[in-house]
């Protein structure tokens, strides 16, 4: 994954466990020159969001092991990279890096969102599971998300029941 090599090869480089963001910045972003200093800051923030780095003390903490990822000769990563992936898209990838084919993942997911009647990254978080494969941070994510949607739709009901009481106790001098 191109990703997991533009993180790993600051650290790599520098062989260090730990790095301030304005150093691994300038690693990718001068250094190897793959990045501007904004698409590097952009990259350490969809690093953090698909779990790879951790923010511990003002430092960037890969939480996977740099020295065990190559860094082809000649690499540089695309600008897809940068992109940040929805939780249905890595959901999916973890099913399919599980060994499930992607074709059969999605019908599967798609059949448990009808037959559930959830939204359609709580379906991939749940078949992945199913699966074995490893979402807990985008489990997480969808319990977030799906509280977030309970907690709008109280809060639109209580303003149209609130609408609606609020109408029928209009003083209406011509009623008294």
């Amino acid at each position: 994954m191109s990703l997991e090599v533009a993180v790993a090869a600051p650290f790599k480089t520098r062989a260090q466990d730990r790095l301030g963001q304005g150093e691994f910045v300038v690693a990718l972003s001068l250094e190897r020159e793959w990045f501007s200093p904004d698409q590097a800051k952009r990259l350490v923030d969809v690093a953090v969001g698909r779990g790879l780095l951790a923010s511990e003390d003002g430092d960037l903490v890969p939480q996977f092991d740099p020295a065990e990822v190559t860094v082809p000769e000649g690499f540089t990563p695309d600008e897809s990279v940068l992109r940040e992936q929805s939780t249905f898209e890595s959901a999916l990838d973890a099913i399919v890096a599980a060994g499930v084919e992607k074709q059969r993942a999605v019908a599967a997911i798609n059949e448990r969102q009808r037959a559930l009647a959830v939204t359609i990254e709580a379906a991939a978080v749940l078949y992945a599971r199913e699966q074995g494969a490893a979402v807990e941070r985008l489990a997480a994510d969808v319990r977030e998300e799906l509280a977030a949607e309970a907690g709008d739709e109280a809060t639109d009901a209580e303003e149209t029941s609130g609408a609606d009481d609020a109408e029928e106790t209009t003083d209406d001098p011509g009623a008294a």
